[in-house]
């Protein structure tokens, strides 16, 4: 199983597709790490840097919509070629949720005031993550403060993620 711990980055925007996290023409590359250094580079967010933001970053913390736009897997590819293997969202495209657990990933959904709540208390910190995935739960810890939420995933998405995706638990079970 990946670890889903570490410092988080925090991306006060709705609607960030998948064009902004890995731009289409990348999408030749034939290894993952290529797309690496592409990560979030077409993103446009005052104040974001992603050659300054990304770097030691594991987790992602945003508003709602991530993933939108084209299905592809290169999206969680890219994350993942960054050591990002935990996107935490209001909400997610359907394709790219999936494609996330399939990878391995975990992509969590908290409501909008939970999310509202932890950008107010930690964005702009150094903040460190620990995903306790058998006790569904996210601590968030930054400067003296800390905040623990719950989170759920389906059954079926704890086992692609326990296994380490969707290629490992096939071999495994079938």
């Amino acid at each position: 199983m990946k670890s889903f711990n570490g410092s988080a980055l925090f991306l006060d925007r709705s609607d960030i597709n998948t064009d902004e996290i890995i731009p289409a023409k990348y999408l030749t590359e034939i290894s993952r790490d290529a797309l690496a250094p592409h990560l979030l580079e077409d993103l446009e967010l005052d104040g974001f840097d992603p050659a300054r933001d990304i770097a030691g970053k594991r987790v992602i913390v945003t508003r709602a919509n991530f993933g939108c736009g084209s299905s592809r897997e290169h999206a969680p590819w890219a994350l993942e070629a960054n050591g990002i293997t935990l996107v935490v969202a209001e909400g997610f495209a359907r394709i790219f949720r999936q494609n996330m657990f399939n990878c391995g990933m975990m992509a969590v959904e908290l409501p909008a005031e939970d999310i509202a709540r932890l950008f107010s208390t930690f964005a702009g910190r150094e903040t460190t993550v620990e995903t306790n995935v058998d006790g569904g739960t996210i601590t968030f810890s930054a400067d003296g403060a800390k905040e623990t939420v719950p989170c759920s995933i389906s059954g079926f998405d704890a086992d692609l993620v326990k296994a380490g995706g969707w290629v490992e638990y096939a071999d495994a079970n079938f």
